[in-house]
């Protein structure tokens, strides 16, 4: 293409992919430190809807740091029930 526009350009007018792994990092980090510090009790459950609501955020952060989490072991996920606190 000729008219193409180059990669700094568009990075400049369009930032939000940097911002949005930024924004789940730091949305994994709250809740890691919300679990270990014992503000979620072992066994509570952790609903999305809530958590994306209470950090001021979407819910695609929340899935993205809850996944990460039960990679962790930090929570559990039953089927039909939801999240949990390990």
């Amino acid at each position: 293409m000729k008219n193409k526009i180059p990669d700094t350009i568009i990075n400049e007018i369009f930032p939000r992919l940097v911002k949005r792994s930024k924004l789940s990092e730091e949305v994994y980090d709250q809740l890691k430190k919300m679990i270990l510090s014992g503000k979620f009790k072992k066994g509570q459950r952790l609903v999305e809807e809530k958590l994306a609501h209470r950090l001021n955020v979407s819910r695609n952060p929340v899935q993205i740091a809850l996944l990460r989490l039960r990679k962790e072991k930090l929570v559990i996920w039953k089927y039909k029930k939801g999240t949990f606190v390990a």
